[in-house]
């Protein structure tokens, strides 16, 4: 059980280590709803500690929800509570849940696909199902298009406020979440397996699930040559043999690469150009990556 440590008290009222409270959604910049959800937060408790993830994700497009989450997620500590709001299903039967992961942290959201990548990466460790008979903005209970703001920025605001702990939220529901169609990292073969799971904007870079992990299995060290085959519903859209090198720099302009990003995952690159923009590269469901050693 997770619950805020009492640091001191003003007036009457104890004031707690709180946990930061993260969101994201597909909503833009153009109007109020973000601004809801943090006004529902800040009236659970004027102190919490609100951090914007991106409001720029496409519209309707889970997946790249999927990503950010998995992308972000690991530089924050545990106990963090993350909202994410990409939510085409919303006033469905789609489940609203609060997931905990194996690094001890809470995400909150609908069960739709956007908890894919936190389970690949980070695992879960159990999954309850909202209880909006209690974790619901007061006098919203006709409201059926904004859960955003009514179920999810409102329940991650009392978990990380402290008001309730994980055990509060409602049933458990098991361990599992619903996940996006993708190819999962593997070893084949003799050769590394995965997704294309996103690109790297604005500069094109082809970033994989494939982990590091994976890469030192198969003996792949910095001056390798790797053979990197790119599918698109099984057809090739890029087969070739690049350098896995430690920058973008370690290549010509305009020549490409292969490396480890940010996330310590296997991407492809132009140096200061765009691997996607020249291959006709996407990223999601349909599209998978192979790659091989060649060996001297």
């Amino acid at each position: 059980m997770m619950v805020a440590a009492v640091i001191g008290t003003f007036g009457n009222r104890d004031l707690v280590a709180q946990r930061a409270l993260l969101i994201q959604t597909d909503f833009g910049l153009a109007e109020g709803s973000i601004a809801e959800m943090k006004g529902v937060a800040f009236s659970v408790d004027p102190n919490l500690r609100i951090f914007d993830i991106t409001h720029l994700i496409p519209a309707y497009d889970v997946w790249e929800a999927a990503v950010r989450l998995h992308q972000t997620a690991p530089y924050w500590p545990p106990g963090t509570v993350f909202v994410s709001i990409v939510d085409p299903g919303v006033g469905t039967e789609r489940r609203a849940v609060v997931v905990r992961s194996k690094t001890d942290q809470l995400f909150v959201g609908p069960d739709n696909g956007t908890f894919t990548f936190v389970a690949e990466k980070l695992g879960i460790d159990a999954v309850r199902e909202i209880d909006e008979r209690v974790n619901r903005l007061p006098g919203s209970d006709r409201s059926h298009t904004f859960h955003g703001r009514d179920i999810f920025a409102y329940t991650g605001a009392r978990l990380a406020s402290g008001a309730i702990d994980f055990d509060a939220v409602g049933p458990l529901v098991g361990s599992s979440v619903v996940e996006l169609d993708h190819l999962a990292p593997r070893i084949a073969s003799g050769q590394a397996e995965g997704a294309v799971v996103t690109l790297d904007q604005p500069f094109g870079n082809v970033w994989t699930n494939v982990r590091v992990g994976l890469l030192d299995s198969l003996g792949v060290r910095v001056g390798d040559t790797l053979e990197v085959t790119i599918r698109h519903q099984g057809r090739v859209a890029f087969r070739g043999r690049l350098p896995f090198v430690r920058s973008f720099g370690a290549v010509g302009r305009g020549q490409p690469l292969s490396y480890l990003n940010s996330l310590l995952d296997f991407a492809v690159a132009l140096n200061q150009g765009s691997f996607a923009a020249r291959y006709r590269i996407d990223k999601g469901a349909r599209w998978g990556i192979a790659i091989r050693p060649i060996r001297r």
